[in-house]
């Protein structure tokens, strides 16, 4: 018996001489690739920040010898959540005015606090607060339209996160430039400093086709082509901005009217998308235009339903974002964000059909990605594409049984499910805290901006 366990031990021992060398290997979970067949009891091998090897556990682990062993039996492995549209600093405004129509909320209180409350400290503190929340629910890509858009890219590589930043132009004084001619200076040296980074992707945000005139936007348009950044835009959220359009443009619609400037092209990402015509899907497929669905920010301002299932059927790059957490949807859940996209369909269209759990996994992940540009770093798990890695614990109450892990991520689970988060190969998240951002001091300075916040629309 001795002899035995002692040749036992020798060969675990020339086995793992033989192992490759990895950082980070996660064993006995249900692998949901996105780019095949799921993999029960799955293994993936981490190293320098890359998938080097995705198989079944009795394979992998004996491959492999790394540094960090994660066990995932009973949970579920998924790409990084990709947040195709949002604006995190706005955390510090959650809760202001909600119950409030977009014009109403943006020209009445967003916009009046915006210009009292924010500067380079504010989106410093909003960016934590917010880098905490989508590590703890998975995300690992945001694409984000603000202000000091230079400070958010500081804070999302120092918490560990994946980011496509767009500076706001706007065609009124904004917090961070007052001027247009500001505004482009500013995007020149933003880009000069983050352009090339491998987490961080500088981006020009014309805020919208009703407050960026047309000559702004064929400015943005060749400036975005000269520095070879993308641009993020606002298009067709609300009935209120194709009566804008329409009265300025010769009864177009907004997407017509960003085509006749030569605006659209693949570099381009179109947040909303709720009121674009048949035309204008097949227009914004045609020309790579990428589309990021907000459903929960939609039906909370009451703005709509996006044409979900026309433009996946017509081939629209597509993904899903939150919005902003204030006022327009109040969190950066999108775990939260899948299950209403689905139920959100199902109900307009009458069909319970109408949309799988599979289907809003590939949109919070892959098709994200894709309407980002990112298809080739991001949005599957497999050889060769950057580790982010979102690990959702099913074994709670409120997922058990699981019949389909698909059904339990989208249905049943929350963002609080998540219990890891990888991004580039850094955890950012383990046993149940966020390891890149101090979320207690965070905190704490939310509380204090709560109090400055109310103070300054008084005045």
């Amino acid at each position: 018996m001795l002899k035995r366990a002692v040749l036992l031990v020798a060969t675990v021992v020339a086995l793992r001489a033989f192992a490759a060398p990895a950082d980070i290997l996660i064993t006995g979970g249900t692998i949901i690739t996105m780019a095949g067949p799921n993999i029960e009891n799955g293994s993936i091998a981490i190293r320098n920040g890359e998938i080097i090897a995705v198989g079944p556990s009795t394979e992998i682990d004996k491959q492999f010898s790394a540094k960090t062993v994660i066990r995932a039996g009973g949970m579920a492995v998924v790409p990084g959540f990709v947040n195709a549209h949002t604006h995190v600093p706005m955390t510090l405004f959650r809760g202001i005015a909600d119950d409030r129509g977009l014009m109403d909320w943006l020209q009445n209180y967003i916009f009046p606090a915006e210009a009292k409350n924010v500067d380079r400290e504010f989106v410093k503190w909003g960016m934590r607060l917010g880098a905490a929340e989508m590590i703890r629910s998975g995300t690992t890509t945001f694409c984000d339209m603000y202000y000091f858009e230079s400070d958010v890219a500081r804070e999302a590589k120092a918490a560990g996160l994946r980011g496509i930043l767009g500076n706001t132009f706007i065609d009124f004084p904004a917090p961070d430039n007052k001027t247009w001619d500001a505004m482009i200076a500013y995007m020149r040296a933003y880009a000069k400093q983050w352009k090339g980074d491998p987490m961080i992707t500088p981006a020009l945000a014309p805020h919208a086709p009703y407050t960026v005139s047309a000559d702004h936007l064929k400015q943005v348009r060749a400036l975005a082509t000269e520095l070879g950044v993308p641009i993020l835009i606002h298009v067709s959220e609300t009935k209120n901005e194709l009566e804008q359009v329409a009265k300025a443009h010769d009864n177009m619609t907004p997407g017509a009217y960003l085509d006749s400037l030569g605006f659209l092209g693949d570099d381009v990402v179109a947040a909303h998308g709720v009121w674009l015509t048949p035309g204008e899907i097949k227009l914004f497929a045609a020309k790579k235009v990428g589309v990021a669905h907000c459903p929960e920010s939609n039906m909370m301002l009451a703005s709509g339903v996006a044409p979900v299932i026309d433009m996946i059927q017509a081939g629209v790059e597509l993904g899903l974002g939150t919005d902003g957490p204030a006022g327009s949807n109040n969190n950066l859940d999108m775990v939260e964000e899948m299950a209403s996209a689905s139920r959100l369909q199902k109900v307009t269209k009458g069909d319970p059909k109408a949309i799988t759990a599979r289907e809003l996994l590939r949109l919070a992940t892959i098709g994200g990605a894709t309407a980002l540009g990112l298809a080739d770093k991001i949005g599957t798990i497999e050889c060769g594409k950057r580790a982010d890695l979102a690990i959702i614990d099913l074994q709670q109450a409120k997922t058990q049984p699981v019949y389909s892990v698909e059904s339990a991520i989208v249905y049943a689970a929350s963002g609080s499910s998540v219990v890891t988060t990888i991004c580039d190969g850094k955890i950012l998240l383990r046993h149940g805290k966020v390891l890149t951002v101090d979320e207690k001091q965070a905190i704490a300075k939310a509380k204090e901006y709560r109090q400055k916040v109310l103070a300054s629309l008084k005045k």
